[in-house]
């Protein structure tokens, strides 16, 4: 038995000192939304993507140059491929390298979860669209929303309804 355990007050030992510091090694979470998709689409299922980039394009997307607005997934030939991501490069990047900022990426899929993609797309008429860029285990990965195109009196009624439960919460804190 240690007389000095456990420590009186006044003493030099600092409970912090023992513990151990955790470092957040994968760079942060999200890198970038595509806010317009949920309102332009009604998401079905979602997918999450591994991206096939090349050096410069993972040091953009640490630093959050990379745009989801006007980007989509096609399938071609069994594979996933995402059009019209704007990676922008930094200003650092090397001169021996020409950089393509809306080059097409293919996507990274369990061959399960591409058939059923493809059988979606094909046979039912959805549309493969990306949601969410983000950082997993020091990985990029991308959120894939399977999903059919809303007719403009669908969007009316989807913000009809939000702007109805946003008045309801402020009756309800009333009280």
């Amino acid at each position: 038995m240690n007389p000095a355990w456990p420590p009186q007050r006044g003493s030099t030992y600092n409970a912090r000192m023992a513990t151990k510091k955790t470092q957040q090694s994968d760079g942060g979470g999200t890198i970038a939304l595509n806010k317009k998709a949920r309102h332009d689409y009604s998401i079905e299922e979602r997918f999450e993507a591994g991206l096939a980039l090349e050096g410069w394009e993972v040091k953009s997307l640490r630093a959050g140059k990379t745009q989801l607005v006007d980007s989509y997934v096609i399938i071609k030939n069994g594979e996933a491929w995402l059009l019209g991501c704007l990676i922008t490069p930094l200003l650092a990047a090397s001169t021996h390298i020409h950089p393509e900022q809306t080059r097409t990426r293919k996507l990274l899929l369990h061959r399960e979860e591409l058939n059923k993609l493809i059988g979606a797309v094909e046979r039912k008429g959805y549309t493969l669209i990306p949601l969410a860029m983000y950082w997993k285990r020091g990985r990029a990965k991308l959120e894939i929303g399977l999903a059919k195109g809303k007719k403009e009196h669908d969007k009316r009624a989807t913000e009809k309804e939000r702007d109805w439960q946003r008045e309801k919460q402020r009756i309800l804190h009333r009280g």
